[in-house]
């Protein structure tokens, strides 16, 4: 296994891992390790059907069920997919991923980390971008860190301010799917202990205690705050990626600054995490 560092604060790649084949427990405590220390793991040169990518997967831990299963694959329902052919019922194209987010927080116990394997790419562009949450929360001054230690925001399936319009849940999904779920501003991480920004301007409707122009404020200064270019990895695709990241200190965000007549198709699954504290 050879790996390689991304940028100095976000995302390794490795080569030489085939996820099909069994994997001793050195390889496997390396893995585990970098994502970790690294955050977005990046695996190159998979050739993956379903089944296998739920093989390859349980090395790091359980699948979370996935809100909308309108998007899962009929033979392996688990798995989701992406897709830039669907399209929103007025006829707008729908974008899965866009605009800065962390998966699925309207949860209890929002997942740990997602998986997503390419099969169908663009040309160029479509570009997924990360934001390391640990180092945008280090940088903030003593007093915004002292405001938001305690403060703690009510998570839905859709936010009233979001600027990003998702796709309705499916009748089977929305029994599944809880409103109104609160987790704190700043989260510590369970297997580092390291403190993270913990915010979705997608799923974040209220911020207890606040009113909402000042929690709407507030949300956005912490955005333009940590999603500077200082803070990020961008992740330029290639066929046979396996990229896993951790939604415990991560933001991320899929572009469409691509030709949509070409697919962008991908695989999609969730680790089972805990929750936030």
């Amino acid at each position: 296994m050879i790996t390689h560092l991304l940028t100095d604060h976000t995302g390794v790649e490795v080569i030489g891992v085939d996820l099909t084949t069994p994997m001793n427990d050195e390889i496997k405590s390396e893995l585990i390790d970098a994502f970790h220390r690294h955050l977005v793991l990046v695996i190159r040169d998979q050739n993956l059907d379903p089944q296998q990518m739920l093989g390859a997967v349980h090395l790091f831990g359980e699948v979370f069920a996935q809100h909308n299963k309108r998007f899962s694959l009929a033979d392996c329902p688990q798995i989701h997919y992406l897709s830039n052919e669907d399209h929103h019922s007025d006829g707008n194209r729908y974008i899965p991923g866009a605009g800065f987010h962390t998966d699925h927080s309207n949860a209890p116990e929002p997942p740990k980390a997602t998986v997503l394997f390419a099969r169908s790419l663009p040309e160029t562009g479509g570009d997924t971008q990360f934001v390391n949450m640990y180092s945008a929360y280090d940088d903030l001054s003593d007093t915004i860190k002292l405001k938001i230690a305690d403060l703690k925001a009510v998570h839905v399936y859709q936010s009233r301010h979001s600027t990003r319009k998702l796709m309705p849940l499916s009748e089977e999904s929305q029994k599944d799917v809880l409103d109104g779920v609160v987790h704190p501003l700043v989260r510590t991480h369970p297997e580092t202990s390291r403190k993270a920004l913990y915010i979705n301007p997608i799923r974040i409707e209220a911020i207890e205690g606040l009113s909402e122009p000042e929690a709407l404020t507030l949300l956005d200064e912490l955005l333009t705050h940590a999603t500077q270019e200082k803070y990020q990895y961008r992740h330029k695709w290639r066929l046979g990626d396996l990229v896993m990241w951790d939604n415990r200190c991560l933001l991320h965000k899929a572009n469409d600054d691509y030709d949509m007549t070409q697919l962008r198709y991908l695989y999609r699954v969730m680790l089972k995490g805990d929750k936030p504290i």
